[in-house]
């Protein structure tokens, strides 16, 4: 699968204050300003639109099954990072920096997404204070530690996108019986249809393989030939050696629905323990791409700690 992961840094021109947890934020005001980038015919419905099909924003942001070969509704192309400071009050002047994964196509749709970025910033995020949102000024994009992209000249050098390949993973991946998974923004999953509060690892790991099949069968070479169901059942087998988890509560409001909805997912750390070389791969591929549900909006992010030896 085709991934691309962009470092975006703005600038605040404004003082602003915004929830501790910002990617809701973010995901929506970016998304209206995406759409007025593209959007050819203004206020007119997505699902009524002649050009649709060849839209940008109906590609990206509502991703419909007719476009990437039908069946179920594939994930979003594409997951927005916040900051994960959980400052509030943040003065003017202060950096502000965000992170945008691409996947499959949608990395040949960046200029879209940097155009879109930076009129996000001049219309502003976040409740109006003196009557006007906060706004923003785009400084530089990076891709693999290079600069793509300046407000100085506005001009964006688009890079090829890496491959993230699952048995390229297995290659690199190290003989481990003692892994950490650290829950970077919350994680909310489901198991029967609950959320969970406690994460067991056939939790995780169900949770890890819906989310990499379904990201390559959509954006990739197709669902991966793995053994899903021994994978599930060999879970069963590994062990917490140790946990710290928290159930984080915060408020985001649905354009969608016209109302502030409460959310939540654990945040926290799991340490587990058994024979865990053949879901190196997968747990690392969801490091790259989050996991679990409202990924666009930077929920899920997760980090590894391998211990080699156990």
């Amino acid at each position: 699968m085709l991934y691309g992961e962009y470092k975006i840094v703005s600038v605040l021109e404004d003082h602003a204050v915004l929830p501790p947890f910002k990617g809701s934020t973010i995901r929506g005001f970016f998304g209206h300003a995406f759409k007025a980038v593209v959007c050819a015919l203004k206020r007119q419905e997505c699902k009524g639109c002649l050009l649709r099909q060849q839209c940008a924003y109906y590609r990206v942001f509502e991703t419909p099954a007719e476009l990437v070969g039908g069946g179920a509704s594939p994930p979003h192309p594409f997951v927005l990072e916040p900051p994960l400071s959980e400052q509030t009050d943040l003065p003017k002047g202060a950096d502000f920096p965000c992170s945008l994964l691409l996947f499959g196509e949608a990395n040949r749709l960046l200029p879209y997404f940097v155009y879109a970025f930076d009129r996000m910033g001049e219309r502003g995020i976040g409740r109006r204070i003196d009557g006007k949102r906060p706004a923003l000024k785009l400084q530089t994009v990076s891709a693999a530690g290079q600069v793509i992209y300046s407000a100085a000249d506005g001009m964006l050098e688009q890079p090829g996108p890496e491959r993230l390949d699952l048995s390229e993973l297995a290659r690199e991946t190290p003989h481990a019986s003692k892994i950490t998974v650290i829950l970077e923004t919350p994680l909310r999953v489901q198991h029967r249809g609950q959320y969970q509060a406690e994460l067991p690892f056939h939790v995780l790991v169900r949770a890890a393989l819906r989310r990499v099949s379904s990201l390559c069968a959509h954006y990739g070479d197709g669902e991966p030939a793995l053994d899903y169901r021994g994978l599930v059942a060999h879970a069963a087998d590994i062990q917490v050696d140790n946990a710290d988890l928290d159930w984080c509560a915060f408020r985001r409001y649905s354009n969608r629905q016209e109302q502030e909805m409460m959310m939540g997912g654990i945040i926290g750390y799991v340490t587990y323990r058994g024979d865990l070389s053949d879901y190196l791969p997968v747990l690392r591929f969801c490091e790259k791409v989050h996991l679990g549900k409202a990924s666009t909006f930077g929920l899920g992010k997760i980090r590894l700690h391998v211990d080699e030896e156990g």
